[in-house]
């Protein structure tokens, strides 16, 4: 079986079910793990990320708006691997190319290759997805299995944190800093998963934009960032928009941890089975004293005391 797989997580649970061999193209943004970028891209991005969070938004609404496409399908090389199975998306259209160009490009490829359409918004369905991709690819028990352990680690995640019920902060989660986003979909239950109460997002509900007269009456205690498409250093670099916002002081005020910053990219933002390394994460953030992650784990959370948030301005 020539499997393409269209989009970051779809990737990760094809590569789960041991199916990595059979891969011939992937999506520009496929990072993990890290011998798919050895592999044929298939699309490209008609945004330009070198931009400022601000930019970025601005571009992507005004080209959501004209329904000009974000992104760019090859169909020539599409057409020359051949593949027998194609895995996309149609839950976000900032996130991968659009349902309808795939359906359009099917038409034209030799052998009408099956499609599958990856719709999640919350952890069940995400696990529901990795069924269906292994049904397709002949690799249900696989599938079966790592559902199992998956489920048996998030079981794992709730008794570690169930003896700090006594503390259940209120989490406000942003995906975005500028303008602010409040995570959705999956993000709202990780956050109950890991022994907190989400104050911003709704589970299963899409990501939204936020307002800060919103973000201060919500009255969070805990700040978590872990911004979509963005790594840990990059999302730093937008902090001091968060702190430097007039509002910024009214939130700081309620606070009672530390602000938490996280990699949205390769984390949280994907729904696929990292999804349940994004728990442990958030879940070890709030409670460190759990032994969720291991000593020397290098994707926890970074932290910013609220103190030194306090103090910080915008250049």
């Amino acid at each position: 079986m020539r499997i393409v797989s269209l989009l970051p997580s779809a990737t990760e649970i094809i590569c789960s079910l041991g199916l990595r061999e059979h891969l011939v193209g992937v999506s520009h943004e496929c990072n993990y793990p890290g011998n798919v970028q050895e592999l044929p891209t298939v699309t490209r991005s008609n945004i330009n990320t070198d931009q400022s969070s601000r930019e970025i938004d601005t571009q992507v609404r005004e080209q959501l708006r004209s329904g000009t496409a974000l992104y760019t399908l090859d169909l020539d090389l599409l057409k020359k691997l051949k593949p027998d199975l194609i895995v996309t998306q149609s839950l976000c259209n900032v996130c991968a190319v659009s349902i309808d160009d795939v359906e359009t490009a099917l038409h034209q490829l030799p052998g009408q290759p099956q499609i599958i359409n990856l719709e999640p918004s919350n952890l069940d369905d995400i696990f529901k997805t990795i069924k269906m991709v292994g049904s397709a690819a002949q690799r249900g028990d696989v599938a079966t299995r790592l559902d199992d352990e998956l489920r048996q680690r998030i079981q794992r995640v709730r008794q570690c944190v169930a003896s700090f019920a006594e503390w259940q902060p209120r989490v406000a989660q942003l995906e975005w800093l500028d303008p602010l986003f409040s995570a959705g979909h999956w993000t709202p239950e990780l956050i109950d998963l890991a022994g907190a109460i989400s104050v911003t997002g709704t589970p299963g509900e899409p990501s939204r934009t936020l307002d800060w007269s919103e973000l201060v009456d919500s009255r969070p205690e805990v700040i978590f960032v872990a911004c979509c498409g963005l790594g840990v250093e990059r999302t730093m670099n937008d902090i001091p928009l968060l702190l430097g916002h007039p509002s910024w002081q009214a939130v700081a005020s309620g606070l009672r941890a530390d602000i938490l910053v996280a990699d949205g990219d390769n984390y949280f933002n994907r729904p696929g089975p990292r999804l349940v390394d994004s728990l442990e994460i958030i879940a070890d953030a709030l409670h460190p004293r759990a032994g969720i992650l291991p000593d020397g784990a290098k994707h926890r959370a970074v932290r910013l005391t609220p103190s030194a948030a306090t103090s910080t301005r915008t250049p």
